[in-house]
């Protein structure tokens, strides 16, 4: 196992709420710059997709999300949309390799909110849904399989270091995808370029809060 996932699964030893995010040491397989696409609005929704649209201060980002392909992962995240529980919510931690910010891991969820989760749901690894930690995908962050509640990422270039690996000793479940960014990969990148010098919790996240959160203002179905 890479050290780089190695640090991303087993990296929240120590942390009081809040799952693990990758510790750069290296790039593996980064997307093509410039050749990604980011489109301004969103095409036609495909059949067994859920559209949600989550408005921040720094721009629009539409979700589809995979309700036949990952239906317990797509089903909590709407949980929290249908209740409005992610209004509020924050957008609060970003890695990136040294001095690449075109190219990492953004953080969301409801980190200092815990009368607002539910309870946490069964793993639904990317090995099952053959989805992959590519360009725009969102993923759920956890602890241990088993254990994702609020908290999500969405990948900033392909990321395939953080899809279940079979073949590898010990937790090689990988995270679970459960959609992909429709449109606003533009906010997502200005977010992860944002200065990241938070109080964190860990030593571990030393570098990764921002230092300013972006709020999602209001998260709903399309």
């Amino acid at each position: 196992m890479s050290l780089i996932r190695r640090s991303f699964i087993t990296g929240a030893a120590g942390l009081a709420a809040t799952p693990a995010l990758a510790q750069f040491q290296s790039v593996p397989a980064p997307y093509v710059k410039g050749k990604e696409t980011d489109p301004t609005t969103p095409g036609p929704l495909a059949d067994g997709l859920v559209r949600v649209n989550l408005d921040t201060p720094e721009g629009l980002i539409v979700l589809d999300l995979e309700a036949r392909v990952a239906p317990i992962t797509t089903a909590n995240f709407l949980h929290y949309i249908d209740t409005k529980r992610f209004d509020g919510a924050e957008f609060y931690r970003a890695t990136h390799p040294p001095g690449d910010v075109d190219y990492g891991v953004v953080q969301g969820g409801l980190p200092n909110n815990p009368e607002r989760l539910f309870k946490p749901i069964a793993h639904e690894p990317t090995s099952t849904t053959h989805l992959r930690h590519s360009h725009g995908a969102i993923s759920m962050a956890r602890f241990a399989p088993g254990s994702a509640l609020a908290d999500f990422f969405i990948c900033i270039g392909d990321q395939p270091y953080l899809d279940a690996d079979l073949s590898k000793p010990g937790d090689n479940l990988g995270y679970a995808v459960f959609g992909h960014v429709a449109s606003g990969m533009a906010v997502m990148k200005k977010i992860l370029a944002m200065p990241t010098d938070g109080v964190p919790k860990s030593p571990d996240m030393k570098g990764q809060i921002l230092t300013k959160p972006v709020k999602i203002t209001t998260a709903r179905r399309a």
